[in-house]
């Protein structure tokens, strides 16, 4: 965990009279008093499970029906083609393995509804839920996965597999999805004691062995479930992922936790098309996301919505974002400090003051960054270590402590800065308009910038100032920052929060 410890130990200062310092996310810390308490159980009893290479103990004593060993682990195996000729899947040469390191894995099974408490090592394997097929639709079909200073790594796959468990919200659709879900009810539950370390893989998409290429498995995280999944403190998680981090193909909420992640790909995933909502409560969050080719540190193919929390997130510098989602991210509360390349937009009815800096050239994260109130109070300050060596070009911050309606002022190594552009306005979502796109930043070669996506094309008569019929907010006379842009080539050192949501854009020294 070289790497995500020294990003977790930069220096970071939020100050304000109501809000809290965003914690050093560190595995040898202690419990920062942000995270959220466990609720109550819904059971009235918790199984033992103690994990060792040498096999497992349940309640002291050996397996049962509910929690046993195997071996049978799914893995994507080192072939092209089924027996059949069928073609397999679509796994790179790095995603295959061969039969003897799978079955080194043992697969610690739990089978029926509970509480679980997981303990001990095992160096190669993985603890999977699966309640049966019919799970899906039973609401007590419900598993609360307790890790308490457990060390599980697993080489072929997810080292914790959520299969079948009750889904929640499995009528969710395209045409009634909203930001706003309640997982309380979900079958799959994640709950944080003490320090637990988890090194896990992925299973690329696995066909089913017939004509068509139809999916028979594909499991992108290190913590993955097939269901909606809850995540819940006071305790720690240092999570390494060969590909994603924490997975779920529906809902993800995190209540709570001291979490670090590490991936190569996306840090956090939700991944159901149009559907899914990422939702986070609390806890503290530290993502390294992107270390291979690509990576968003949160991605959600849905909705993005944080209530509280601290979040500190790195993605890869090509060109992703410390923050993603398709429908809208939305920020109510909590502390974001997320850095990449992508061109994230927050939704202009969140309702934490957010500022987004667009730089006109990528920032070293060795680069001190500076953010002042007039009067010169330090709002907010950061410095990575010198360990964490990717740039970027988009940084998010989202606190309390930045007000609307006031101006700041962003240094970079001590050096001022200005910007030549800022927003001109965002639709429901954080959509920006076609017009309002960053300096140095090229639109995707099919964007239309008269048809906005999901809302048809813009009416040739529709005057300027609107935007999908709506009237924009004017500027107050002199004062820049929010809707208001500088003239063109002028660079302008006021960042002034007009709005909740403000992006600058065109960030380059004011000197």
């Amino acid at each position: 965990m070289k790497k995500i410890t020294a990003v977790l130990l930069a220096a970071l200062l939020l100050s304000g009279c109501n809000s809290p310092s965003v914690p050093n996310i560190s595995p040898s810390e202690t419990i920062t008093e942000n995270t959220q308490a466990t609720g109550s159980s819904r059971f009235d009893m918790v199984t033992e499970i103690m994990l060792s290479d040498s096999g497992i103990r349940v309640n002291g004593g050996g397996e049962t029906d509910a929690v046993f060993a195997t071996g049978d682990i799914i893995y994507y195996e080192d072939r092209e083609t089924y027996d059949s000729g069928n073609p397999y899947g679509e796994g790179t040469a790095e995603e295959r393995h061969s039969a003897e390191e799978a079955a080194a894995h043992t697969v610690v099974n739990i089978t029926q509804p509970g509480a679980y408490r997981v303990t001990g090592k095992l160096s190669k394997g993985q603890i999977r839920v699966d309640l049966g097929e019919d799970a899906e639709e039973d609401p007590n079909a419900v598993v609360e996965l307790i890790l308490a200073d457990a060390d599980i790594t697993c080489t072929v796959a997810p080292a914790i597999l959520f299969q079948n468990v009750y889904a929640c919200d499995e009528d969710a659709s395209e045409e009634t999805a909203t930001a706003d879900v309640d997982t309380s009810s979900a079958g799959a539950n994640l709950i944080l004691e003490g320090k637990n370390t988890i090194n896990g893989s992925h299973v690329a998409k696995i066909f089913k062995d017939k004509d068509g290429e139809k999916k028979l498995w594909k499991q992108d995280a290190a913590i993955y479930s097939y269901m909606s999944m809850n995540i819940d403190g006071p305790g720690i998680l240092t999570l390494t992922a060969d590909n994603e981090g924490l997975g779920s193909e529906m809902h993800l909420t995190i209540n709570g936790g001291n979490i670090s992640i590490e991936a190569q790909n996306d840090g956090i995933n939700t991944n159901e098309d149009g559907v899914s909502v990422t939702t986070i409560n609390g806890g503290s969050i530290g993502i390294s996301a992107g270390l291979g080719a690509e990576g968003d540190c949160i991605d959600s193919n849905g909705y993005l919505v944080i209530n509280d929390g601290h979040i500190i997130a790195f993605a890869n510098p090509k060109s992703d974002g410390g923050l993603d989602s398709d429908l809208g991210t939305f920020i109510h509360g909590g502390s974001v400090v997320a850095m990449g390349s992508g061109m994230n937009s927050i939704a202009a009815d969140s309702q934490q003051s957010t500022m987004i800096l667009h730089f006109a050239t990528p920032q070293s994260p060795r680069s001190e960054i500076i953010l002042t109130r007039q009067d010169g109070t330090v709002v907010f300050s950061f410095e990575a270590d010198n360990a964490y060596d990717r740039p970027y070009s988009t940084l998010i911050l989202a606190s309390a402590a930045l007000e609307q309606g006031e101006t700041y002022h962003v240094s970079v190594n001590g050096v001022p800065m200005g910007y030549t552009g800022n927003d001109a306005g965002r639709g429901p979502g954080g959509k920006m308009p076609g017009d309002a796109r960053p300096e140095g930043i090229e639109p995707p070669k099919d964007f239309d910038p008269n048809r906005m996506e999901g809302r048809g094309p813009r009416p040739d008569d529709m005057p300027p100032e609107t935007f999908d019929g709506q009237e924009l907010p004017k500027m107050p006379e002199g004062s820049f920052g929010g809707r208001g842009t500088p003239a063109s080539g002028e660079k302008r050192t006021d960042f002034y929060m007009n709005d909740k949501v403000n992006v600058f854009s065109g960030v380059i020294a004011a000197e």
